[in-house]
C-alpha cells in the first residue's frame, strides 16, 4: 500500500469518528427536545433526517474503509 492510500485512509477515518460524534450529539439533542415540553416538532424532525443522512454516509465511509475481498 502506498503512502497516498494510507493518508487517504486515514483521512477517511478521521472524517468518520468526527461524523459519529456528530450522529452521537444530535442523537443527545433530539432525546433532550423530545424530553422537553412544548417542542417544535419541525425542528425535531429535522434533526432526525439530518441525522440518517449522516448515517447513512457513515455506512458508506465504512463500507469504504474495508479491504476488498478477492471473489
Amino acid at each position: 500500500m502506498s503512502n497516498i492510500d494510507e493518508l487517504e485512509r486515514q483521512e477517511r477515518r478521521q472524517l468518520l469518528i468526527k461524523m459519529e460524534n456528530e450522529h452521537a450529539l444530535l442523537d443527545q439533542e433530539v432525546a433532550l427536545l423530545l424530553a422537553g415540553q412544548g417542542t417544535d416538532q419541525m425542528h425535531i424532525s429535522r434533526l432526525k433526517r439530518r441525522k440518517l443522512r449522516l448515517k447513512d454516509m457513515i455506512v458508506r465511509l465504512k463500507s469504504s474503509l474495508l479491504p476488498d475481498v478477492p471473489a
